[in-house]
């Protein structure tokens, strides 16, 4: 009786003891637990894409012991370094480029196929962003408001970001350049602007997106924030210091019109009335830090990062190419221009923090592509190099068809390395499309200059998987590019003899920084070699939205967090 009664206590103990482990299991964690969990998943209240025009990955390097703690060094020592990241493509110009980056494929499907190209539809050269269909708002009578995405084929992650949140979630893109502006805040977007160099410098848009500059833009322009960059352009820092470029003033370098040679300072206010009025900011550092200005007022102005639903602010920084173009890429010009535009980002930074709060958003940064040395140098240094001429290279190829063919009207175009023959002359003549292509090919192969052919059918009927082939068919586009693909010598150009460009598949056009900060991101680098498309689906990931419809690249995952 005892023992029976000594078991039933030790039974109602043992269920004791497990109620209160039960109860103890399912009691919910302190608050402060619970809040770090919560700010460890909850999507960032803004996301800045940050995309440098022309921007070699070395100039992160080059640079590094003067730059601030506040700009790319932040960045870097506080985000992630993707130090491996290239274009995967051929063209790498800044139409395709912004477009890539944002819907994480190239112009094989998204259709931005260059900056300006030959549409063989209406027998006429089109631009990426151009439409008739729309007029200029902040500006009278002219047709640089005329813009919209519409060429762009495919979605971006700002397109997604703006279908997910039931356009509750703003997109406002921000550039000099228009395209740098409308390709990046997508189809959907609040708004996108562009600087008008013209008059007085202000920032307009087009009746795509509304009828009427917002107030926080009218006041922006009403202010004439650009008349305080009309000033002398000199070194951030003494110019002896200045050992990461080339000697001032070298032969490598184009300069303003009225300007003897490019040598600091520049009296831009002396030199606007020949060098487009405020259009001479756009190839200054200047024009960062004016775009920087405006970035802040979109975010003030907009009230970015506000509320639950994520915002998104798309900025290019374009006169970094501007400069790159006229000055070269080894330039004292250059070197300032990337001293003062991290200062820009410092102070971008800084806002961000007071204003969206420092935790609250998440920031990328890459480039649209990046450049090549001037080729003149090269060759003096006895590296290979050379100029590529483009009329004497069309006459040779008219004449080499009307000898073979009898016909020297088989070519409409010949542009961004790609020949578009006339279908209608060839089908006149009976002629086999295929056949004309395939001695393109073999003549072309013939050029000193040119190292590599593709065709058309070799396009349509082979998938390339590595190699310059390959990334010549991600940029071919089978309604829009041509019928004959051509590449020139490493370091070979069509341009000037003096200041850099690029649009290559090589190493100095495709190698460019990609640098991510900021909530839910790691901090670390990585030497794997990245691919550009990989960024939308980066980012679409962070957020927890569907990838662009036609994204063909990967999230990055050691990037992120958990």
């Amino acid at each position: 009786m005892k023992q029976s009664i000594l078991l039933g206590v030790l039974s109602l103990l043992f269920i004791q003891c497990i109620s209160v482990k039960q109860k103890v299991k399912s009691t919910p964690k302190k608050t402060t637990e619970t809040s770090e969990q919560t700010s460890a998943t909850s999507k960032p209240k803004l996301v800045v894409g940050i995309v440098v025009d022309q921007m070699r990955y070395d100039y992160l390097t080059r640079f590094e012991s003067k730059y601030g703690n506040g700009g790319f060094m932040r960045m870097i020592k506080e985000g992630y370094n993707c130090k491996n990241t290239h274009y995967n493509y051929i063209p790498t110009y800044t139409g395709p480029g912004h477009a890539s980056v944002y819907t994480g494929t190239t112009p094989e499907n998204h259709g931005i196929i260059a900056n300006d190209w030959y549409d063989k539809f209406i027998k006429k050269s089109v631009y990426c962003a151009f439409d008739d269909r729309y007029a200029s708002v902040g500006v009278e009578g002219e047709w640089a408001g005329k813009m919209s995405p519409h060429r762009m084929l495919t979605t971006t992650v700002t397109d997604q970001l703006r279908l997910d949140t039931q356009q509750r979630g703003k997109v406002i893109g921000i550039a000099i350049k228009d395209r740098g502006a409308v390709l990046p805040a997508g189809h959907a977007a609040n708004g996108a602007y562009w600087f008008y160099g013209k008059d007085k410098g202000n920032w307009i848009t087009s009746t795509y997106y509304t009828n009427e500059l917002p107030t926080w833009v009218q006041k922006f322009n009403a202010a004439d924030e650009a008349e305080k960059y009309l000033t002398t352009w000199n070194t951030l820092y003494d110019i002896n210091s200045y050992t990461e470029s080339d000697k001032d003033a070298s032969s490598y370098e184009g300069s303003f019109k009225g300007k003897a040679n490019a040598a600091f300072p520049y009296d831009l206010a002396n030199l606007k009335d020949e060098n487009g009025g405020f259009d001479i900011l756009k190839a200054t550092a200047y024009g960062n830090s004016l775009t920087t200005d405006f970035a802040i007022a979109a975010i003030q102005g907009e009230s970015l990062g506000k509320d639950n639903d994520t915002d998104f602010l798309a900025v290019s920084f374009s006169s970094t190419d501007y400069v790159g173009h006229r000055f070269g890429v080894n330039s004292k010009e250059i070197e300032d221009t990337y001293l003062r535009l991290d200062k820009d980002l410092e102070r971008l930074f800084a806002t961000l923090d007071a204003e969206v709060g420092q935790g609250n958003y998440t920031i990328f940064l890459t480039a649209d592509h990046a450049a090549v040395h001037v080729p003149s140098y090269l060759q003096d240094l006895k590296i290979p190099a050379g100029y590529f001429e483009n009329r004497p290279f069309k006459k040779h190829l008219e004449d080499f068809l009307n000898t073979t063919y009898g016909s020297d009207q088989l070519i409409e175009n010949i542009s961004s390395g790609q020949i578009f023959l006339n279908h209608t002359e060839i089908k006149r003549l009976n002629l086999s499309a295929t056949a004309i292509e395939n001695a393109l090919q073999r003549e072309l192969l013939t050029h000193n200059q040119i190292s590599k052919v593709y065709t058309r059918t070799a396009f349509l009927n082979s998938e390339f998987t590595h190699g310059i082939a390959a990334t010549l068919q991600r940029g071919f586009n089978q309604k829009r590019s041509g019928d004959v693909c051509f590449v020139l010598d490493i370091a070979t150009i069509p341009y000037s003899r003096t200041g850099s460009t690029h649009g290559s598949g090589f190493n100095y056009d495709t190698h460019v920084p990609l640098l991510f900060y900021g909530h839910g991101i790691q901090q670390g680098e990585t030497l794997q070699r990245i691919k550009i498309t990989d960024i939308a689906p980066t980012i679409s990931a962070l957020l927890e939205i569907s990838f662009p419809n036609a994204a063909t690249g990967n999230p990055i995952e050691m990037v992120l967090k958990n």
